[in-house]
């Protein structure tokens, strides 16, 4: 039989906003466990306290975002008309059902003017963060790094190649530490000659680079097996206890991934307080600057073996050349010496360089087995963070290294999956460095949220 329903709409009911949320509804468990009450402490400083008209509550604006990032609304405009009619999302911000919602344009302005430069998606994450470690989720004692691109908001139709300054950073800043370091040890011992001048350039290096003209903030990613074009890159640091993300930190797509690895770690340790014991990350983080590094912290550190080795234009190899560590060179097979000649500096290594005097190659009857074409003489040049490289190398195969890689496979691609399947990771609408790692730093905020009302109820 056919039922036909009219009329009911139009009744009456006295009834609350607070009946029509479930006690059970997710926003209702995070309104039970994070207290929001910081945001009015961080955006203090972004309003006038006597004068200007009255703003909207700034942890309505925050929590209308989050609202986006918790459940996978990208447009801010949507995300009004979402507002308006989930009863659930009125609740959370605090409006009652004949209230109104803040306009989309309200929300973007705040976002892109009054808290521009301010840092506060930073400190919002950072307050969640905190919570999350007094209630005992976080110990900080594993730590697994990995990055994911982001496609930039920039059109593939307006790039333009121009020479920029060479950034040095502060993983070259370490680099030129560690090489001042070594130089100073070979001289006092008078290994190599006192160094008369920089080899490096006193002014600017200048390379060129690919830039955009709608976002140059974004950089140019060539990478094998990902999408070539402007992007950023988020790299995320995640805990391993329950797999809350620690750290985010968003860089051009044209940047390596071991370039900002050194300055996180140091911030998660003496800014978060972090104990790091323990260190995982993808194979591109395995330079031997930051296996050094990590050791000098005192950090077991775990990657990916690396395939391959390095290719040689002659039949002998180094492995045929004895090292006399007394005397500080290497032994060929023929008798003659290879002593320390200098310290060479590359892009990302420093290399003690042995060679031999041309006249001994010369008259070598092996030299065409020794010697390449282009040179006089042999030369063995060796990374001064060998030892290192090789210590981290003998892990390769351990049960702890496999436990962490495998940590590291499930924790931060699992979280990079799931941020983009359902936290708007996928692609950015702002353009600038600071828009995507506001971004980032939202989109990883809500992850951390849904994580932790899982750990807890």
């Amino acid at each position: 039989m056919l039922t036909r329903t009219e009329g009911k709409q139009l009744r009456l009911h006295t009834i609350t906003i607070e009946d029509l949320v479930p006690e059970d509804h997710f926003l209702r468990k995070l309104e039970r466990h994070i207290d929001f009450s910081f945001i009015y402490h961080d955006t203090a400083g972004c309003y006038s306290e006597k004068t200007g008209r009255p703003s909207v509550d700034p942890i309505i604006l925050i929590k209308y975002l989050l609202i986006g990032f918790l459940y996978g609304i990208e447009s801010e405009r949507r995300l009004e008309q979402e507002i308006r009619v989930n009863v659930a999302y009125r609740w959370f911000l605090g409006l009652d059902l004949d209230d109104t919602v803040p306009d989309h344009s309200t929300i973007s302005q705040n976002r892109r003017r009054r808290f521009r430069e301010t840092g506060l998606f930073r400190r919002l994450f950072e307050q969640v963060l905190l919570q999350c470690m007094n209630k005992g989720l976080i110990t900080g004692h594993t730590i697994l790094t990995d990055s994911t691109h982001i496609k930039a908001n920039a059109s593939s139709r307006k790039n333009i190649k121009v020479m920029v300054e060479k950034e040095a950073g502060s993983y070259l800043e370490r680099l030129d530490a560690y090489e001042e370091q070594e130089r100073s040890r070979l001289e006092e011992m008078g290994m190599i000659k006192p160094q008369r001048k920089r080899r490096r350039p006193e002014g600017k290096v200048m390379v060129e680079k690919t830039v955009s003209t709608t976002d140059p903030d974004a950089g140019m990613m060539h990478r094998p097996g990902k999408p070539e074009g402007m992007h950023y890159l988020n790299h995320q640091s995640i805990d391993a206890a329950n797999g809350m993300i620690v750290d985010v930190a968003v860089t051009p797509g044209d940047v390596s991934d071991s370039v900002p690895y050194l300055e996180r770690i140091d911030y998660m340790r003496n800014h978060l307080g972090l104990d790091i014991r323990t260190a995982g990350a993808d194979s591109a983080y395995g330079t031997s600057l930051i296996c050094q590094t990590m050791e000098d912290m005192g950090v077991t550190f775990y990657t990916p073996g690396v395939s391959g080795g390095t290719t040689s234009k002659v039949e002998l190899t180094r492995e045929a050349f004895d090292y006399d560590a007394e005397t500080e060179r290497f032994i060929c097979p023929t008798g003659k010496g290879l002593p320390l000649r200098s310290l060479e500096r590359g892009n990302f290594n420093v290399c003690r360089v042995y060679r031999a005097a041309p006249k001994d190659c010369i008259s070598c009857p092996i030299a065409s087995r020794c010697v390449s074409s282009s040179h006089r003489s042999r030369t063995i040049r060796v990374n001064i963070f060998e030892k290192a490289v090789q210590r981290h190398r003998q892990t390769e195969g351990t049960p702890a290294h496999t436990h962490i890689l495998n940590l590291r496979q499930i924790w931060c691609e699992g979280s990079f999956a799931a941020q983009k399947a359902r936290h708007n990771l996928r692609k950015l609408y702002r353009r600038g460095l600071e828009a995507a790692e506001d971004h980032c730093l939202l989109s990883a905020t809500a992850f951390n949220l849904k994580r932790m009302i899982k750990c807890l109820e």
